[in-house]
């Protein structure tokens, strides 16, 4: 070895670049790499000549052609890939060739392409050579994918022949995906598979030894010779990925639980951060697990994350845990149990061996009383949140106790609000079973039984969140009153609408600030500490006040529907409908107060990341939302951080990975997203749910998959959306109908519709993956079904 190559086995470091660096650990690794060496400095005066003594020895044995490749310093390496911004050159087989070769790599260094991807233009150039192999096959192998972001999945390209076929695009590759356990979850080849079975297993274990080598998700160049045998080419860290995306996953409290999206995810759809995770979803937990404690489904509280689990930045109920309270309860199924959750019998889901009737009539009594008796508890709702004040201190450590002591209130809270969730369905379940039998033995089906169900539940007066929607649409109507404030609102972007109209000195800014004095607390997503509600969110109230004050100048201009709904005959059944009317209306009551002490919350909060900014302990406020609250007591305190905040940047950078993905409704064990949605197969063009919201519509879809998308919703649209919280409500005025991928009669989107005369159907489950926008659709509220109709 002479100082100007350098074998591979003596490479220890970076000094001579990521790509030699890369291979030397390859091979330490115990994988093939091609014979080679390292040209150090391939810059300097007489280097490339000096080298090539070592070429001719390559040459001697056999070992030529070869790959001349850049291995500058930080190349490959953290940070930066630099793939393609310094030149390559393969096939080298003479001397006058290799000395060209190494000075065309050399001399790429200062490429300007080279020099704007790194804002570098003096970076030391080494330089790897080494034997070409005569690749049969040849590509890339992901350990995560960059995509998604998700570490539990391998992404490998393979082509025929050389792999520079796949880095030019010149040849399409074959594209697998394989999931935790090796298993193709996406397999999109050609008409002859590059790869064999076992040559995808080989890579896949190589590159797996490497990921826990590195301990980190890596990207890995392979070839194979035409004897079959697999070559390693390139090593080196992916540097696109954000923040593990299961970084901050709960426990899983069974590998065999059932968890689920449904009911949680129309209170908390999409991905939180964190801090939500530990404060709402935290408060969630606890007051479900004291519900089972009242029932002695379980002996006392636990550990967070029992009820619910928190997997990819999601939140998900634990319907196992829930099996327990329906087996020690008279008159509560399984049945019973996964349809009040689901809208359906959940499958995977395994019974407890019932408690002995005793024990049953007991425990029935006590949940039954804790869940009647809820009606003191919400009246104490409003001053016990009163006692909580945001904090304003400069003090982060004063402040994070006061908002710990928030967080106690906030279960308390939490806690009433499902006690009156309890309420509203073991009404509306016992009324939905007695008119589905009596359905039955009348020789109708069970469907007529559970629109009988929703039409008399559509006899709720005063439901606080259609009562708020009221409120708005009378403040769109009072702008709507006025041709000029009508111009002038509908004329400037929704903020600066929004912003002018609270402080303008007029009917329509009065109503506004009366409104949102009431229900400013309130917006989508409304328990996340992180997203605004409505009072401070000018742009996405804005919206969809622009949205209603277009609908409100139609002289077709609908309001909520208080239609007369006929008394049930018989006298119990009255009585269920009554108790099921007046769930709704706590329901609805207490879920307004939960919002109102989360929005406290999430003020305090804020407060808190401003501290923290302000004194220099985190680079900016928002990135408060992305630690837990046991992180916190170190964030406020005086030890190093660095390493902590750096590690909330990469979650915060998580966020959006995490809230692109999709779950099925039901999953066992830990969730995972799904990889490929497969087009969903309706016979008919017919997708069933279940009736939710009475009548019969025909019209055009819009398929809105977030608030945002659902801005663009136009008068008489049927919408389509995975689940609606109170932040979609304002576009009700608008909407023909709606459709949802899960719920159930008493969720919120089923009640606010009953309450604006909308035909609904909910639980389809497939709905926004199966239908378009624009496509035609007739939507029967009655029976539960969609059904996709030709061109008018």
């Amino acid at each position: 070895m002479s100082l100007t190559t350098i074998e591979f086995e003596d490479v220890t470091d970076d000094r001579y670049g990521g790509k030699a660096a890369g291979l030397a650990q390859l091979r330490r690794l115990g994988l093939a790499v091609p014979v080679g060496f390292v040209i150090a400095d391939a810059s300097g005066p007489g280097v490339a000549e000096a080298a090539a003594e070592r070429f001719a020895q390559m040459t001697a044995t056999g070992a030529t052609p070869v790959a001349v490749r850049s291995s500058a310093v930080g190349e490959d390496g953290d940070d930066q890939s630099f793939a393609g911004q310094y030149d390559t050159v393969l096939g080298v087989e003479s001397a006058d060739a290799f000395t060209a070769a190494v000075r065309a790599c050399a001399a790429s260094v200062h490429s300007r392409r080279a020099s704007s991807y790194s804002g570098q233009h003096n970076a030391t150039m080494h330089v790897v050579v080494q034997q070409m192999v005569d690749a049969r096959a040849a590509g890339v192998v992901f350990t995560a994918d960059p995509a998604t972001g998700r570490r539990d999945l391998m992404v490998i390209d393979a082509v025929n022949g050389l792999g520079e076929a796949l880095v030019d695009g010149t040849a399409s590759p074959d594209h697998i995906v394989l999931d935790s356990q090796g298993t193709p979850a996406v397999h999109e080849v050609g008409e002859v598979p590059v790869l064999s079975p076992e040559e995808i297993t080989d890579i896949r274990s190589a590159a797996q030894r490497a990921a826990r080598h590195w301990g980190r998700p890596m990207d890995l160049e392979w070839a194979i010779d035409r004897s079959g045998k697999l070559w390693w080419l390139q090593a080196r860290p992916i540097t696109t990925l954000p923040g593990d995306l299961n970084e901050m996953d709960s426990p899983l409290a069974g590998a065999d639980h059932v968890y689920t999206r449904c009911n949680i995810g129309e209170m908390m759809p999409g991905a939180f951060c964190p801090l939500t995770a530990s404060v709402s979803g935290y408060a969630i937990d606890y007051a479900m697990q004291m519900t089972q404690v009242v029932a002695r489904a379980q002996a006392g509280y636990e550990k967070p994350w029992l009820q619910v689990g928190y997997f990819y930045g999601h939140m998900f109920l634990n319907l196992t845990e829930g099996t327990a309270l329906s087996s020690g309860l008279l008159g509560n199924s399984l049945e019973q149990f996964s349809m009040s959750i689901c809208g359906r019998v959940v499958d995977e889901l395994q019974a407890q061996p019932p408690k002995p009737f005793t024990r049953r009539l007991v425990n029935t009594v006590r949940l039954t009383t804790h869940a009647l008796s809820a009606g003191p508890a919400i009246r104490r709702l409003g001053d016990r949140i009163a006692e909580f004040r945001i904090p304003a201190g400069d003090d982060p450590r004063i402040v994070l106790r006061q908002l710990e002591s928030g967080v106690e209130q906030y279960c308390d809270v939490t806690l009433t609000h499902v006690r009156s969730s309890s309420r509203a369905a073991v009404a509306a379940n016992i009324l939905e079973s007695v008119l589905v039998r009596q359905a039955v033995r009348d020789g109708r089906s069970e469907e007529d039984g559970r629109a009988e169900a929703a039409r008399l539940m559509a006899g709720a007066a005063e439901v606080e969140s259609a009562l708020m929607l009221e409120e708005l649409q009378s403040v769109v109507r009072t702008i709507a009153g006025d041709e000029a404030a009508t111009g002038e609102f509908l004329g400037r972007e929704p903020d600066h609408a929004v912003s002018e109209l609270r402080v303008a000195d007029n009917a329509g800014g009065g109503a506004l600030r009366r409104f949102l004095s009431r229900h400013g607390h309130r917006g989508y997503r409304e328990l996340c500490m992180r997203d605004p509600s409505w009072a401070e969110d000018p742009e996405g109230l804005g919206t969809m006040m622009q949205v209603m004050l277009r609908a409100a100048v139609d002289p077709a201009d609908r309001g909520p529907v208080h239609a007369h709904v006929e008394a049930p005959r018989s006298v119990a059944v009255g009585f269920l409908a009554r108790l099921a009317q007046g769930g709704a209306r706590g329901r609805e009551e207490t879920k307004s107060k939960m919002a109102l002490m989360a929005h406290a919350l999430k003020l305090g909060y804020r407060h808190l990341g401003e501290v923290l900014a302000g004194s220099g302990r985190l680079p900016d406020a928002d990135l408060v939302f992305f630690f837990d609250r046991g992180e916190l007591h170190r964030v406020v305190g005086t030890e190093d951080i660095t390493g902590l905040v750096q590690g909330a940047r990469k979650r915060r950078e998580a966020l959006a990975f995490q809230d692109s993905l999709e779950f099925d409704d039901v999953s066992v064990g830990r969730p995972a997203p799904l990889i490929a949605r497969t087009q969903h197969v309706i016979t008919d063009d017919q997708i069933p749910g279940r009736p939710a919201g009475r009548g019969t519509v025909e019209g055009v879809v819009r398929v809105a998959k977030s608030i945002v998308e659902a801005r663009d919703v136009q008068r008489g649209e049927i919408l389509v959306a995975p689940v609606t919280d109170v932040g979609w409500t304002p576009y009700f005025t608008v909407i023909a109908a709606l459709v949802t991928d899960i719920g159930s009669s008493v969720s919120h989107g089923a009640v606010v519709a009953r309450e604006y005369g909308l035909p609904c159907v909910v639980n389809t489950l497939v709905a926004t993956r199966v239908l378009r926008t624009g496509d035609r659709v007739r939507v029967d509220g009655d029976r539960g079904l969609v059904t996709r109709l030709g061109e008018p």
